[in-house]
């Protein structure tokens, strides 16, 4: 089968097309045939450590969605011929391996496309602004570089929670583009500066629930703007810095909760538990159409290369999802 692997060095990433086996079933997981996979920024990023110490080759891709055609000993609710979606590892693939724990049935109404851009960014969103975060309808939710994957889908999941939400975008144009999907304040800064808008916009009360997925350079700031029992969610750093500066008075006299939402650590089981409750609370909104995943552009799989390269200058505004290649 055809499959996408990388090697991340010190300093750089190098992808490579490969012909691979076709993986064999283990128990309680799904062997998919995979039509469409998302991409994610986490995957490429130096310094994450996702990929193991620095030369390793790793067959990489993270979520996606496709046809079942076998399934393992223990697997019960899943069979031949289901069309499911998930994360998974090796998912920019033919084929690719799912824990049953993970997988979940695509609503009708979705394309390929559209389901291989769930899994990942919006159980990360889940975790963040319900699991965690606590988000509660009218309250204002603070969205740093709105327009990634990850920001759109807390932005998405936010407005069907009722919440009210902020996001700053370095672009103009992109806060633009997502007012149709319920930016109530949009604030064009790439800088650590949006304090005193974020305070005008919301009457001087601050953000009740912040995402920070910009990283070092907006912490010390998201914790200024935070209102009383305000919660702040790191989950990255795609500028880089991952030290800042915590104003104690204000975690202590606000009574702060700072979080991170990361999967690295976690075991099968623990990256697995919030998945019934995502289906029963989010995988609705997407059944009706409420929810609509915002696609930036989907690229033919050759085109993996270019699909990184968008990613990583920034120009997209949600997903970007490969199509797998037809059966050869």
């Amino acid at each position: 089968m055809r499959s996408y692997w990388m090697q991340m060095t010190e300093t750089d990433t190098v992808l490579e097309r490969r012909e691979s086996p076709v993986p064999e079933t283990g128990a309680r997981q799904l062997l998919v045939r995979m039509y469409a996979a998302g991409l994610n920024r986490g995957e490429f990023l130096l310094g994450h450590g996702l990929h193991g110490k620095p030369g390793t080759w790793k067959a990489i891709g993270g979520e996606g969605a496709g046809e079942v055609v076998a399934v393992g000993s223990g697997v019960t609710g899943f069979g031949s011929g289901d069309r499911v979606m998930g994360r998974c590892a090796g998912a920019f693939s033919e084929y690719a391996l799912m824990e049953a724990a993970e997988a979940m049935t695509v609503p009708a109404r979705l394309s390929w496309e559209q389901a291989a851009s769930i899994p990942l960014t919006f159980l990360v969103a889940y975790d963040m602004l319900v699991l965690q975060g606590r988000l509660k309808p009218s309250e204002w939710l603070l969205v740093n570089g709105v327009s990634s994957g990850v920001g759109v889908a807390s932005l998405q999941l936010g407005k069907a929670l009722d919440a009210r939400v902020i996001g700053t975008s370095g672009s103009a144009d992109k806060l633009t583009s997502l007012k149709p999907l319920g930016l109530d304040v949009g604030i064009c800064t790439r800088k650590p500066d949006f304090a005193q808008a974020v305070m005008d916009a919301t009457g001087q009360h601050g953000a009740d629930l912040i995402v920070n997925s910009v990283g070092g350079t907006v912490f010390a700031e998201n914790l200024r703007v935070l209102a009383f029992e305000g919660r702040l969610a790191t989950v990255g750093y795609v500028d880089g810095v991952v030290h800042s500066d915590i104003d104690l008075e204000a975690l202590h006299g606000k009574r702060l909760t700072v979080f991170g939402v990361s999967n690295k650590l976690r075991t099968k089981e623990q990256r697995a538990a919030a998945v019934p409750r995502f289906v029963a609370d989010v995988l609705p909104y997407f059944a009706t159409g409420r929810i609509q995943p915002q696609i930036d552009q989907v690229m033919d799989f050759a085109r993996l290369p270019d699909a990184k390269a968008r990613m990583e200058s920034g120009a997209h505004v949600g997903k970007i999802v490969l199509r797998m290649p037809a059966a050869s």
